[in-house]
């Protein structure tokens, strides 16, 4: 199993944090929101029924549609929040930040295609997507590694609006043991299958050092979860029936770095050239 990456920062205001977390809290959060929608069926009863795209339909849609599909869904959800009932291709795009037709051939995989003239009803397409993404069900997540990060994640109050909620908090350190978070009271690792067990825990994440990551996520898979979100800074290996997310900030930082020094050689190029003109 290969891990893929999405380390883009969520919107939505994280609360209970203290100051030192909140851009923690906000880097880490998006990426486990969107990484853990694309995880496998919960076990847990549906809120509603799904409206969804045929299963044929679901199954060749592309990891990149799936992608954008998480950020179709953010704003329709603010769209429905406002009240408005249609939006059209072009006003979603714009707001999501994509091409028009781009969106328009992601949707046509979940078998919508709009009205023309008209445009897409955002409460339909919300329930259509929500449907194909698995947001019908309330996901119980299990978060492994009680550190800054793993502190952060266990306050932020915004995943419960997407359909997740952190249902376990576990650690190794005698000293993060028993300590209160978030209504949620800190077990040692060892407790790992019975904290699964009891609250039929769908997803795992990963928030250890990179030393204990192995570890915890081979126990992870010995309790039945096959699907992790690794914050570790390393590559996990997992049976083939697992599916690894990865969100590494450096790594991120880094590109971004790369696009910065790009700019920078442009200007240089830039002045060197106008130089040159003039001479």
């Amino acid at each position: 199993m290969t891990e893929q990456q999405d380390a883009t920062p969520a919107d939505t205001k994280p609360g209970g944090l203290d100051g030192s977390r909140v851009g923690r809290a906000r880097a880490a959060a998006g990426a486990l929101s969107r990484a853990m929608r694309s995880t496998l069926p919960g076990r847990s009863e549906p809120r509603h029924p799904p409206t969804a795209a045929p299963a044929d339909q679901q199954r060749s849609v592309p990891e990149a549609t799936v992608a954008r599909l998480a950020l179709y869904l953010r704003v329709l959800s603010g769209l429905a929040e406002q009240g408005v009932v249609t939006v059209s291709s072009e006003e979603l795009a714009s707001a999501a930040g994509v091409n028009s037709a781009n969106l328009r051939k992601d949707l046509s995989h979940l078998g919508s295609y709009g009205t023309r003239g008209v445009g897409y009803e955002v409460a339909v397409l919300v329930e259509r997507i929500e449907g194909t993404l698995g947001l019908t069900r309330h996901r119980a997540v299990a978060l492994i590694g009680i550190g800054n990060l793993g502190h952060a994640l266990a306050g932020y109050d915004g995943f419960a609006t997407r359909g997740f909620h952190i249902a376990a908090l576990l650690d190794a350190d005698p000293v993060r043991v028993g300590e209160r978070i978030a209504g949620l009271t800190v077990r040692h690792v060892d407790e790992m299958a019975e904290a699964i067990r009891e609250h039929d825990v769908a997803i795992g994440v990963i928030a250890t050092p990179a030393h204990a990551a192995q570890d915890v996520c081979d126990r992870l898979v010995s309790c039945g979860v096959t699907s992790i979100l690794n914050f570790a800074p390393m590559v996990l290996a997992v049976p083939d029936a697992v599916e690894v997310r990865r969100v590494d900030l450096a790594i991120e930082l880094q590109i971004l770095s790369f696009h910065e020094q790009r700019k920078l050689e442009s200007v240089v190029a830039l002045g060197r050239d106008g130089l040159e003109a003039a001479g």
